[in-house]
């Protein structure tokens, strides 16, 4: 298990490298919902995402000899970009592997960050590449199947419970898992009230069919939101998220897609689906805890195009 000391060990080690994101009242989406909201903005982040965090904290945590080796990642996007990213401001040599159902504009810039990208036919083949350069001789540097990766993560639940005012209920999307993870760990030591609640989309569903099954199985992933389409979670974070989390919610892809918008049009943040997900969530969690519920989102990414949020209009009709 991570504890809160590791999250805080991660959080003294990327100080400097990484932003201390806005954790600020939505009006908003206070009127939307009806119930007061906070949102720890993490689409402000170096990168455009939480990654970051867990990627620099890594990279800094490495012997010499691993980091001139150069690194390997497999990500939907946001990873790969981060890990592309603070590689280059490292002096690390970078290969990030990608599905092609990756969002262009994340292959791009991880192109222009320097790294080399490998694209796959599914996340599934990206996974196994991921393990075949390590086996080469490139050191891994997994998107959420690493303590210290996962407390890198967790220091965006560090400030959240810093930063914020009085809250009930915490939502967070899930892909792997590493992010809830974190963010459990540091809540439930620093706001130990709090409900911490996850959130997978239809089609994206690891955690939730790893907790109906005891353990980390395979998925078939079968979803657009590629940032969330992990085949698997892993045994950490499986059981930091049993342990730690009060339920994993899945909602429609579809709403997801309209949470985009919601946030878009009530938040005034250009958020991307893993992040819009928590909309439909929040209404959910809200019809079992009532009015007396104070909300804290945690807005995850904004890595998405104005081609994209087209296309999840689109689809959200």
């Amino acid at each position: 298990m991570v504890g809160v000391e590791d999250v805080e060990s991660a959080a003294a080690r990327i100080a400097g490298h990484v932003v201390r994101t806005p954790t600020l009242p939505s009006p908003g989406l206070t009127a939307l919902l009806g119930v007061p909201v906070t949102v720890k903005l993490e689409l402000l982040q170096r990168t455009g995402s939480f990654k970051a965090r867990g990627a620099v904290a890594k990279l800094l945590a490495m012997t010499g000899e691993q980091r001139a080796a150069g690194v390997v990642a497999v990500s939907g996007g946001n990873h790969g970009v981060a890990v592309a990213e603070m590689s280059a401001a490292l002096g690390v040599r970078a290969t990030v592997v990608m599905p092609r159902t990756a969002p262009a504009r994340s292959v791009q810039a991880a192109r222009a960050a320097g790294a080399d990208v490998r694209l796959t036919a599914t996340m599934a083949e990206a996974f196994a590449t991921m393990d075949r350069l390590e086996g080469e001789g490139l050191t891994l540097l997994h998107p959420f199947s690493d303590p210290v990766v996962i407390a890198g993560q967790g220091t965006v639940g560090l400030e959240l419970a810093a930063d914020a005012g009085e809250l009930t209920d915490v939502l967070v999307s899930i892909g792997g898992g590493g992010l809830i993870a974190g963010v459990a760990a540091a809540l439930r030591a620093r706001r130990p009230g709090v409900r911490v609640w996850g959130v997978e989309t239809t089609g994206a569903e690891a955690m939730s069919r790893a907790l109906a099954c005891g353990g980390p199985v395979q998925v078939d992933v079968d979803s657009r939101i590629s940032t969330l389409s992990a085949p698997t979670v892993s045994p950490l974070t499986y059981t930091m998220v049993r342990d730690l989390v009060d339920e994993v919610l899945v909602v429609p892809e579809a709403e997801a897609y309209a949470g985009v918008l919601e946030l878009a049009e009530h938040a005034r943040v250009w958020a991307e689906p893993a992040a819009g997900c928590l909309l439909p969530a929040a209404r959910r969690i809200l019809a079992k805890t009532g009015e007396t519920t104070r909300f804290g989102l945690v807005i995850c990414g904004g890595n998405a195009s104005v081609e994209d949020v087209t296309a999840y209009a689109g689809a959200a009709v």
